[in-house]
């Protein structure tokens, strides 16, 4: 019995003891909570926000149908087939002929065939495509994507923006509607659609990698660029582009034409994962100015520019770091006229922001000569504003007189001497030679200032006559192939002639 007890009373101790510790436990787990509420409440009134454990937010991905695009557009691009004579390699030559120096190596034509794609972009075939793709074609083959072929001619091309405009007789034909180049965004999907590789009706699908790309693979000096080099504005995706894929569509997803490829970034000649289009803002002024006159009528402000952040390590009173550096001007200058200076910093056009050289040539060529914009500088420091009339590389705001490519080839613009400067140099006729750029006159050496007297046995008296030559060899109305230019430099009073091969 005594023993009974025993156990009855260890019992009851053992469980006083485990109801002891777990009202501890209790009582610091809940001393504990309370703690963390005052963290809570303490940290919520410094920060007047709540605060909560971290979560996982999760949004499910949007389902992109490139179906509608792909549909939309396929038929209007089209496979470009040329065929040009091209003058290289030299003919080999028998061991006894090298051994004692016998006959000479002649170079000898060859045909050379390409391929590309384009766009049409009129129900009676006019085609938009790379100007770089029919450059010196002596033929142009266009099949549709339903098999059909044409024989198209040549409207006009600017190797500048390297966009060009051709025709087929037909007037049946679907186009793409133009999109808005401009408030494309960076990380907006688009299809490349061409012909890579001679894989017809081929659609690839990637980002907008970024806008207003220079073009690196040109090899320019920024510093001496003038507004009229090339334009490079370019549209820079990661869809996929290949050899035969120049001329094609870059569209959105709604199949509207956002841009013209035409080259990509590549170390082998192959996609390299990225590609470059030239925005339908450019483009398709370009084709309307080539429809209308043949060629571009090309609005400047004539200056010669440079990056801001470039020209900055330059000169250290450049107080910004975006926009379009003036270095220069060009001879009858708009900017220069309008009260702009050498050192100013471009950094608006009509309100539209300008953050390089590049951007600033994208948004010139949405005008047309004899335009008057607003153009906002940076002064080093001091911002200002101008009203300028744009005007052709030529000073005036003329029509530009000149057939596909002329005005590109020779790399110069041209005025008629007036009577003082006849009187002055005692000549009755002669051209000078203006804004010399990129091109055939600065690869012979010839300078601006230069006044052109014969041309291939004629007496030149206006810059119209001077484009009629050079028109009828670039069409081939003539058996000439160059130009045997004879002129002086009325700085030295010296006779020069150049003699240059427009057919290379």
């Amino acid at each position: 019995m005594n023993k009974f007890w025993k156990n009855v009373v260890n019992a009851v101790i053992i469980v006083l003891i485990s109801g002891g510790v777990a009202a501890g436990v209790t009582a610091y787990v809940m001393n504990n909570n309370r703690s963390s509420d005052d963290f809570s409440e303490k940290y919520e009134s410094t920060f007047k926000q709540p605060v909560h454990l971290a979560s996982l937010n999760s949004v499910a991905a949007e389902n992109i149908d490139f179906t509608y695009a792909a549909e939309k557009t396929v038929n209007a691009v089209v496979h470009i087939r040329v065929t040009a004579t091209v003058t290289g390699g030299r003919r080999n030559l028998t061991p006894w002929e090298e051994f004692f120096g016998y006959g000479d190596r002649q170079q000898r034509p060859r045909q050379r065939q390409g391929s590309g794609s384009g766009v049409i972009i009129s129900t009676d075939g006019y085609i938009m495509t790379a100007n770089h793709v029919i450059e010196g074609a002596d033929s142009i083959s266009v099949m549709l994507n339903d098999k059909r072929t044409f024989t198209a001619k040549l409207v006009g091309g600017n190797a500048d923006t390297d966009i060009a405009l051709i025709k087929i007789e037909v007037d049946d034909l679907q186009p793409i509607p133009y999109g808005d180049s401009d408030n494309l965004k960076v990380g907006e999907w688009v299809l490349a659609v061409g012909n890579p590789f001679e894989l017809t009706s081929t659609v690839t699908a990637g980002i907008v990698s970024a806008k207003g790309r220079p073009n690196y693979n040109f090899g320019m000096n920024e510093r001496e660029d003038s507004e009229r080099s090339r334009i490079s504005s370019f549209i820079q995706t990661d869809a996929a582009v290949n050899p035969g894929n120049s001329g094609g569509a870059l569209v959105n997803t709604r199949g509207e034409l956002v841009g013209i490829n035409t080259m990509i970034y590549s170390q082998t000649g192959n996609f390299a994962g990225y590609s470059f289009a030239v925005p339908i803002s450019i483009a398709g002024r370009v084709v309307d100015d080539l429809k209308k006159y043949g060629v571009l009528q090309r609005a400047v402000l004539g200056i010669t520019m440079g990056d801001a952040d470039k020209a900055k390590q330059l000169d250290s009173k450049i107080k910004v770091l975006e926009g379009a550096y003036v270095d220069s001007f060009s001879d009858n200058s708009a900017a220069k006229e309008a009260g702009i200076e050498k050192g100013d910093v471009i950094i608006a056009v009509n309100n539209i922001k300008i953050t390089s050289g590049s951007s600033l040539q994208e948004q010139i060529m949405k005008y047309q000569v004899g335009e008057k914009v607003k153009v906002k500088v940076d002064r080093y420091g001091t911002e200002k504003e101008f009203t300028v009339e744009l005007r052709n590389a030529q000073g005036n705001t003329e029509i530009v007189k000149g057939g596909p490519n002329s005005a590109e080839i020779l790399g110069a613009a041209f005025k008629a001497l007036s009577d003082n400067e006849k009187k002055q140099y005692r000549v009755d006729y002669g051209i000078e030679v203006t804004n010399i750029t990129r091109g055939k006159f600065r690869d012979q050496g010839i300078r601006n200032g230069f006044v052109i007297m014969i041309v291939n046995d004629q007496k030149i008296k206006t810059p119209e006559e001077f484009y009629n030559i050079v028109d009828k060899i670039l069409k081939g109305n003539t058996e000439e192939k160059g130009l045997l230019i004879r002129g002086f430099y009325p700085s030295t009073g010296n006779t020069r002639h150049y003699a240059i091969d427009l057919v290379d």
